[in-house]
């Protein structure tokens, strides 16, 4: 049975620091077949994932953990454009990206770490512009999920490039079920 953890600094910054790594062994060097396939309309390709984690590093998670420390729930949070990572990154290659992101969330774990040095600031509040008062745990909590929840994208992605070669094995493959 799965449980729902409370958000811990350091487990979170272990997993967020394990990212880039996965990332990089994963998709490093693969063809671009596999970089640019995706699940169908308005889906992310793994190419996609990795821009938007890098979009995400520069415009959400530690801009919004500073906004909320800095002005509680007086100021919400500017929108976040999921895909903006698409005009962002034309011209550039997967390994591009995949180094902008290992660098970019290098740089933001280490500000998370000075931002947030103790568990008592975990409960101050801020204000999502769509769901009202969210706290930084929930925020950073948030930005843990969130890489799981690309990460578990991308492998249904891959595997799914095999839809019709494994053949009469597809009844038994989960991943092929599957719809996020």
């Amino acid at each position: 049975m799965i449980c729902g953890m409370e958000y811990e600094r350091n487990e979170a910054i272990d997993l967020l620091g394990r990212t880039p790594r996965v990332l990089d062994a994963w998709l490093r060097g693969l063809p671009g077949g596999f970089w640019r396939g995706d699940e169908g309309d308005g889906t992310f390709s793994p190419f996609d994932v990795v821009g938007h984690l890098v979009w995400n590093e520069l415009d959400d998670w530690i801009p919004r953990a500073r906004l909320l420390l800095e002005h509680g729930e007086r100021r919400a949070f500017e929108p976040f454009d999921r895909f903006r990572m698409r005009e962002r990154d034309v011209g550039k290659t997967g390994e591009q990206l995949l180094d902008e992101f290992a660098a970019l969330r290098a740089q933001n774990l280490d500000a998370l770490r000075e931002l947030v040095p103790s568990a008592d600031l975990l409960d101050r509040t801020g204000r999502h512009p769509e769901f009202g008062v969210v706290t930084l745990r929930q925020l950073l909590a948030t930005w843990v999920a969130h890489d799981q929840s690309h990460l578990a994208q991308i492998a249904r992605v891959l595997g799914r490039q095999y839809s019709d070669a494994v053949g009469p094995w597809k009844a038994y493959l989960g991943i092929f079920r599957e719809r996020a």
